[in-house]
């Protein structure tokens, strides 16, 4: 892949003649247009990549060669951050997005409860898995459609964006109808099919890091996500698998600080899964985003003590609006702001 950057003053019509050229050369492209300049990403045969004289076709300023194996997801691709708007409610950037509810959804007064708590106290998206994957097959595996159904009612309550799981790809058009973010779980962070459907897909995707994935293992499951044409995808840091057995995982917040400097894209950090531990969240949720990361998801219910899955890591109410204090005030030393 080539990076070919149009000059400042480049017109559209620059951009049309070389995007044309491309075309005609049989090559794919993508466009990416930021604040001062246009990047288009070229893909597709090395030989005939090579054969185009891109440096003097009109407009452009150069070409750079991306060596990197994930493409799109560059930050050689794209030197600005990408913002992610989700209907309104962004993600990037200066925006710190945070994510809050139950593990899962179990039912409308625990989802309604959780969920008005959650605004409250300055959320702007609820998460609640409808579909569960468990470890084992006899814990709780979540109400499945009438689950996102309460979501879906959730939202039209409370005005929250809805955050939830989807598990294979011929599930992809039922969660799509309602939910505004889809979540790819850790365990399906390599589906390569399930990230191709979700690729195809118009709503924004919530990618969350392997089991023991690494990070170039990670930023490629998004490239085959973008490079199926869906650009908008958040990445999640929630813990590894290491060693350590104090905590659920290994929460790796060096990551977020390296995919800062890979990738365009917005990264957010799940303290919850990452630590296992409820009294661990809030010191973990600071660090994340004093080491800049763009947002949160946080496990919060009405009662932990009762929850159905991962009470032991779930805040209450009280709790989370403690936490949100806590980090809207490191936000603001590091630019962002909470929405």
């Amino acid at each position: 892949m080539i990076v070919i950057v149009m000059q400042a003053q480049a017109t559209q019509n620059d951009v049309d003649i070389v995007t044309k050229k491309l075309v005609e050369a049989g090559l794919q492209y993508y466009l990416s247009q930021g604040e001062a300049r246009t990047i288009i990403g070229v893909i597709g045969d090395e030989k005939s990549i090579a054969q185009l004289p891109v440096d003097v076709f009109p407009g452009v300023e150069k070409s750079i060669a991306v060596t990197e194996s994930y493409k799109l997801v560059s930050r050689e691709f794209r030197h600005e951050d990408t913002v992610i708007d989700v209907q309104g409610t962004k993600i990037g950037g200066r925006h710190l997005g945070i994510m809050a509810g139950p593990c899962a959804v179990e039912s409308l007064d625990q989802l309604l409860e959780a969920a008005s708590a959650v605004k409250r106290a300055g959320a702007q998206f609820l998460r609640g898995g409808a579909y569960k994957p468990r470890t084992s097959p006899y814990s709780f595996q979540g109400l499945e459609e009438k689950g996102l159904e309460l979501l879906a009612e959730a939202r039209e309550r409370t005005g929250l964006k809805i955050v939830t799981e989807v598990l294979d790809s011929s599930a992809v058009d039922i969660v799509s109808q309602y939910a505004d973010v889809l979540q790819i779980g850790t365990r399906n962070m390599q589906n390569f099919t399930l990230l191709k459907t979700v690729g195809k897909s118009d709503k924004p995707v919530l990618l969350k890091r392997g089991l023991a994935a690494t990070i170039s293992e990670w930023l490629n499951a998004a490239e085959y996500i973008m490079s199926e044409g869906n650009y908008n995808v958040i990445l999640c840091e929630r813990g590894i698998r290491t060693f350590e057995t104090y905590t659920r995982n290994t929460l790796d917040l060096g990551a977020v600080a390296a995919v800062k400097s890979l990738s365009h894209l917005p990264v957010i950090v799940d303290p919850s899964h990452g630590t296992g531990h409820w009294k661990m969240v809030r010191p973990m949720a600071r660090a994340a985003v004093a080491a800049g990361a763009d947002g949160l998801i946080i496990e919060v219910h009405p009662n932990p003590a009762e929850a159905l899955c991962d009470g032991n890591q779930s805040l209450t109410p009280e709790n989370f609006s403690l936490l949100m204090d806590e980090v809207g005030a490191i936000a603001a030393i590091t630019g962002k702001a909470i929405p």
